[in-house]
């Protein structure tokens, strides 16, 4: 039995954002397509990723105005043009300040044991698939997993 390439277990419709997404929509496509990454393109060339451990830690680096609740009304503790500042500033956060920008990548035609290999030794998911410069698609543990399930059931 010939050995699998990535190119028969990756996802040829590759989610993807451009550069210049703000955060809350790249959140909102992780959550709508049920991905834990996606691709940066910028002017058609993946120039980042951006998982969900980007997002989760943009969210920590932002700081929260402390107020207090006195009958209905907020007293800021710090000076409220601060506090609207801190909020433009997370508003406007764009995919491109989130990302890694390293992307490590894989061919289609290489082999899903050496996929498996590139998960263990750089710890990265999901790998964007590559033929040169051309995203092809993106292929996650979970793909690997299913084929795994697949193999098992002897499908």
């Amino acid at each position: 039995m010939k050995e699998m390439k990535v190119k028969d277990i990756m996802s040829k419709e590759a989610v993807v954002c451009e550069a210049s997404t703000p955060v809350r929509e790249v959140a909102k496509k992780l959550i709508e397509n049920d991905i834990t990454g996606m691709p940066v393109i910028k002017e058609g060339e993946v120039v980042g990723i951006v998982t969900e451990a980007d997002v989760i830690m943009q969210k920590a680096k932002i700081h929260v105005p402390e107020y207090i609740n006195i009958l209905s009304s907020f007293i800021y503790l710090e000076d409220p043009g601060e506090v609207g500042e801190e909020l433009r500033r997370i508003l406007g956060i764009k995919a491109e300040e989130l990302m890694t920008k390293k992307v490590v990548t894989i061919g289609s035609e290489e082999s899903v044991s050496d996929l498996a290999t590139l998960f263990e030794r750089e710890h990265v998911n999901p790998v964007p698939v590559v033929d040169g410069d051309k995203l092809m698609g993106v292929v996650s543990r979970a793909d690997l997993v299913k084929l795994l399930a697949r193999e098992k059931e002897g499908k």
